[in-house]
């Protein structure tokens, strides 16, 4: 697995996202956005408005890891209604996968 457990929360941002933001741009994000301390260990995941670009960020006590990866079909489609949503580890997996959480449909 990617994060092998070190990741403790993994907490997806619902709105659209620039994807030019790197580690700063993102961690900003974090705090402004979302009020949240980006040093607490969470894993915050961003897609863009096509859907398309999904990056996450978290702090890992060395420094900040930065993740992306880019659908060449489908989307990724963060589900719930709120402005964010815990995903766990497996459904992050799932995503980036290509499968659809709201459906179990394969979008990629």
């Amino acid at each position: 697995m990617l994060l092998r457990g070190e990741v403790p929360r993994i907490l997806a941002y619902r709105q659209a996202v620039d994807m030019r933001r790197s580690f700063d741009g993102l961690i900003a994000l974090v705090e402004s956005a979302l009020g949240e301390d980006p040093l607490a260990g969470t894993m915050y995941v961003f897609v863009n408005r096509r859907g398309t670009i999904m990056k996450g960020v978290f702090w890992d006590r060395t420094g900040y890891v930065l993740v992306a990866k880019r659908l060449e079909h489908g989307r990724f489609v963060i589900p719930g209604d709120g402005r964010t949503y815990e995903l766990s580890e497996r459904a992050l997996m799932l995503m980036l996968d290509g499968i659809s959480l709201d459906r179990r449909k394969r979008v990629a």
